[in-house]
């Protein structure tokens, strides 16, 4: 008796409340039409998921942003290795210092900036010199007048030629100098994992570091598609088929090699003291230097390729992210300057950031080695957080995309956030055991690293003014109308049935 007391004066006073809010709901010129069914639990949970799906945005733009920028680090700086590496063919004692390989890699990076400055420009109807990028796009693709091809648009063609060409030539002499070769069991079985101290299938996994590094170079031409035709399809495209060439060329170069290669101890010790091991294997089956710095000059002109492009990719992830307010002064780097075409700010901005991440390899290689691993994992996670959200949101926002995956979208999706989950866990392990000092993967310290700064950073400034990018309400109307369709369409078949 005493418990239905209570609870009908729960009752009364939740009445009374309900009463007094409607009333004041009348004070204000409004009259209660909603009903009150949300507690403060809820409204908590609803604050923090807008908080959170925008905070959740900031980190990946973040991680993007610094995946792009040490991987150009990592690219310009491994061709830097290689140019010194050519002075070793004809003098084998020499050892190039780490102050020699940072000056180059300076040097380097200064070379690619030019490049991405004063190649950039396009002709284009009604301008003598035409821009790149427009603060404004226009309202379709078909509003837009075609532009003439930028040098870069031909520095980037004729990376394709080069790079078939080179391989073909790199594979055809390597087979015909090459005075023995190991048989096809070796090339294709044989598989010695005692120099990492691992066990053989953790060994192997590991290995695919590598592989995982060259390949996560598709997403970052993500950046560009303001200055693509019809990207909605062709960027996709782009990267389907990115993975595929790839994937191609690296096996046709990776088997010859395996067949010719000899004295893998030599090698070992040489990539064990932070140097490029290929020159001497080049000059091992060629038999003399000149014929291993013709085979290097291939490696180089597809090193040059690769190095200003992902500057290009780097300095457009910059300018992007600024332009929605995710760098400190964006309103600086996203400026475009009209006489170059280009985003100059961001393109000094991130050769900035590349150089002085060049002076940590004076203080250790390691730690150097830690931000090249580090590329791999930002950039895996700011390619698997969309995809993550999209297959919680049941992928209604690329239902009707023009590049679709159809049935198989659910299970490419899963599959792709399963293995980069797996491969974040899998690229923090050192290569080689035992660990010291300097064999150490630093690459989870550097990743969390960058993730708490920018958390930091968006909990005390960003959170104020960044908003992400703004899906529009034409958008939002598009996907509505589509879903009616799509519903309209299961009806009728359901009543043809």
């Amino acid at each position: 008796m005493e418990e239905t007391t209570l609870k009908e004066k729960r009752d009364v006073v939740q009445v009374e409340s309900v009463d007094a809010e409607a009333h004041s709901l009348e004070e204000m010129g409004y009259k209660q039409e909603l009903n009150r069914n949300l507690g403060m639990v809820a409204i908590l949970g609803l604050s923090f998921a807008i908080m959170y799906s925008a905070m959740a945005s900031y980190l990946t733009g973040w991680l993007g942003l610094v995946g792009n920028w040490t991987v150009t680090a990592s690219i310009v700086f491994g061709g830097s290795q290689l140019l010194l590496a050519a002075g070793t063919l004809y003098h084998p004692d020499y050892v190039p210092t780490a102050w020699q390989t940072c000056l180059v890699y300076w040097v380097s990076l200064i070379f690619v900036l030019l490049i991405n400055l004063f190649f950039n420009r396009t002709g284009e109807p009604g301008g003598p010199g035409g821009t790149g990028l427009r603060s404004v796009a226009p309202s379709s693709d078909v509003d837009r007048p075609p532009a003439d091809p930028s040098h870069l648009e031909f520095l980037n063609t004729l990376c394709l030629y080069w790079t078939g060409a080179g391989v073909i030539a790199i594979v055809v002499s390597l087979l015909v100098k090459a005075p023995s070769r190991n048989s096809g069991a070796y090339a294709f079985g044989h598989f010695d994992a005692s120099a990492s101290g691992w066990p053989v299938g953790w060994s192997f996994f590991i290995g695919l570091l590598q592989a995982a590094y060259t390949q996560t170079g598709y997403g970052m031409v993500a950046a560009l598609c303001e200055e693509v035709h019809n990207p909605r399809h062709e960027v996709p495209r782009a990267m389907v088929l990115s993975v595929v060439a790839a994937a191609i060329t690296g096996i046709v170069y990776l088997l010859p090699i395996l067949f010719v290669l000899r004295d893998t101890d030599e090698l070992l010790e040489i990539a064990g003291a932070g140097l490029q091991p290929m020159p001497t294997l080049y000059k091992k089956v060629m038999g003399t230097p000149g014929g291993a710095l013709g085979l290097l000059f291939i490696i180089l002109g597809i090193w040059f390729f690769a190095s200003v492009g992902s500057m290009t990719a780097a300095l457009r992830c910059t300018w992007a992210f600024s332009r929605d307010g995710g760098i400190p002064g964006s309103k600086w780097w996203r400026r475009v300057n009209r006489r170059f075409d280009v985003p100059l700010n961001a393109l000094i901005l991130s050769t900035i950031v590349c150089a002085l991440l060049g002076l940590i390899y004076l203080g250790s290689t390691a730690a150097f080695s830690a931000f090249t691993n580090t590329a791999t994992i930002c950039l895996g996670c700011s390619y698997a957080f969309p995809v993550l959200c999209s297959l919680l949101r049941g992928r209604k926002l690329v239902r009707n995309a023009p590049f679709s995956l159809g049935r198989f979208g659910y299970a490419i999706n899963s599959v792709c956030c399963v293995w980069i989950t797996f491969s974040i866990v899998l690229f923090c392990f050192p290569t080689a055991i035992p660990v010291t000092p300097e064999s150490m993967n630093y690459a989870s310290v550097v990743f969390a690293g960058f993730s708490t700064i920018a958390a930091i950073w968006y909990l005390v400034n960003a959170r104020k003014y960044y908003k992400g990018p703004v899906v529009l309400q034409a958008r939002r109307e598009s996907v509505a109308a589509g879903e009616i369709v799509q519903q309209i369409s299961r009806q009728s078949s359901d009543e043809k049935a």
